[in-house]
């Protein structure tokens, strides 16, 4: 079993409302050199809570998370960083729509599977 760290990605329509919704998860597990994040993005559901939310921007820094994950050319300079700097990166705090919850942390043998159960859990 190692060690991992996730945080789940959320949504915030009104930031002034203080509501938010799920719609992705990043896991960490250093000891398995794994860094991946999972999204579900569930456009009637966010429309619901605020119809006027720019959801081509959601999308596209949803996307940028996944390229930084990934690093992908997509990441920039953040492509080049060790996976734990960029978990580091993607889970600092920010105000803005698309944020981070806290980062939490458990046990696991397999990171993929653990990414893919907490996705079902916590967002679909």
């Amino acid at each position: 079993m190692n060690v991992f760290e996730y945080a789940a990605l959320r949504v915030v329509p009104r930031v002034e409302r203080g509501e938010f919704m799920n719609v992705g998860v990043i896991l960490y597990c250093q000891a398995r050199d794994f860094l991946d994040c999972g999204v579900h993005l569930d456009a009637a559901r966010l429309r619901a809570l605020n119809p006027a939310l720019d959801l081509d921007g959601v999308r596209a820094t949803l996307t940028a998370m996944e390229c930084t994950c990934a690093g992908t050319p997509h990441a920039g300079q953040a492509a080049d960083e060790p996976l734990g700097s960029r978990f580091r990166w993607l889970t600092a705090p920010r105000s803005t729509v698309v944020q981070t919850g806290p980062v939490h942390a458990g046990l696991t043998a397999n990171p993929a599977a653990e990414l893919g159960r907490l996705l079902d859990e916590l967002v679909r």
